[in-house]
């Protein structure tokens, strides 16, 4: 069955048609005006506020510049926003300003050949970034200018990697997978006693940095799980590369893989909220599904002697989503004991901006490596 979107539209009198391309899982636009560099940045932020797809046919360089006119323009409007009331509200109106403002600039519409060649003037070789992203071509579709930016960008990270001091080497994410931009719970994964471990699980492997961590730390087998295909192709890429594959086995698997092993390690997401694209889903995760499934699983899959490593920030505490009595009141439902915290402070640049709506809990914020036990 296919599920695929086809936007429509009129462009020199006739009705056309193109795939709609969506990470995000948007829906087509069903209203689209063709426009070039005519354009004015006031009006093309008002069709787009009303719900009018823009499909681009000027210069592409200069639908750059109208995105960041349309972004400007939405900055504006929201510093005249009322004052949230506590941490918890002020949590509500990001998430609320950040679903409209994908949904705003989500308007800009750039086309893409059945070749991944976009048919404007100054326009980007994007064919190698789109067919990572996308995977081989369908035709002819239409694709937000964000979007296409977000494939760009991930293309030249995946390309150029991500420097972790703590493994001396890079990892290189995939479109789609999160990125380990920030470090410090990767400091905590290398500081925690790791003797006598023959064997781990990290659970929710991503790009596989904590799997391969966890091999060059000495851990003689490492299987390292996710349920995301490209979260699988990503990690057992950088497997590969760092010449860890006779140490570490990449499986597609709903939490646990089959068996036991003497450490598991878990990095769940932090928020109970629901996620709005998939990179959100590394997080945000309604109800605590990932962190409750792994507590109430893990006695079942330790050996005699094994731990459980717990790897969570408490920015949901600082926001009022969970209280550390509900997350000590989960450790312990679900048979299970802290044995010893490990705690540091996270040093990314919000924790700087004071303009950040959140950043009175992110300064306040603690990440920590729990180590867990089953209960006597």
């Amino acid at each position: 069955m296919d599920d695929r979107q086809y936007v429509t539209w009129i462009e020199a009198g006739e009705e056309r048609s193109a795939l709609w391309r969506s990470e995000n899982g948007s829906r087509a636009p069903q209203r689209v005006l063709v426009a070039d560099d005519r354009m004015k940045a006031d009006i093309a932020f008002r069709y787009a506020c009303e719900g009018t797809a823009i499909l681009w046919r000027g210069d592409y360089q200069n639908a750059r510049q109208l995105l960041q006119a349309i972004a400007r323009r939405i900055d504006h409007r929201k510093r005249r926003a009322r004052q949230p009331e506590s941490r918890l509200q002020a949590f509500h109106l990001y998430r609320q300003e950040q679903l409209q403002r994908a949904r705003i600039l989500g308007m800009l519409l750039i086309p893409l050949d059945a070749e991944y060649v976009v048919p404007l003037r100054r326009a980007p070789d994007v064919r190698d970034a789109c067919l990572n992203a996308y995977g081989p071509s369908a035709g002819d579709s239409l694709v937000a200018l964000r979007e296409l930016l977000g494939v760009i960008g991930a293309h030249e990270w995946r390309k150029k990697g991500v420097a972790i001091p703590v493994l001396g080497d890079r990892i290189h994410p995939h479109y789609g997978v999160f990125s380990p931009v920030r470090g410090e719970y990767l400091e905590l994964l290398a500081q925690a006693p790791l003797a006598g471990r023959r064997r781990a699980f990290d659970i929710g492997t991503g790009t596989g940095v904590i799997a391969a961590l966890l091999a060059k730390r000495g851990v003689p087998e490492v299987i390292a799980t996710d349920l995301d295909v490209r979260a699988i192709a990503c990690a057992q890429e950088n497997i590969q590369r760092l010449g860890l594959a006779g140490q570490v086995r990449v499986m597609q698997a709903d939490l646990f893989p089959p068996g036991k092993a003497d450490l598991v390690v878990c990095n769940p997401p932090w928020l109970p909220a629901s996620a709005n694209s998939r990179l959100d889903q590394a997080v945000y995760d309604p109800e605590h599904r990932m962190l409750k499934g792994f507590l109430q699983g893990l006695c079942g899959h330790l050996e005699v002697g094994g731990e459980g490593w717990l790897i969570l920030s408490d920015l949901a505490e600082h926001l009022g989503l969970r209280s550390r009595e509900q997350l000590l009141q989960m450790i312990a439902d679900a048979g299970l004991h802290v044995s010893e915290k490990l705690d540091i402070k996270p040093q990314h640049p919000r924790t700087m901006d004071t303009q950040d709506a959140l950043h009175e809990a992110r300064r306040a914020e603690t990440t920590s490596l729990w180590i867990l036990t089953p209960a006597a």
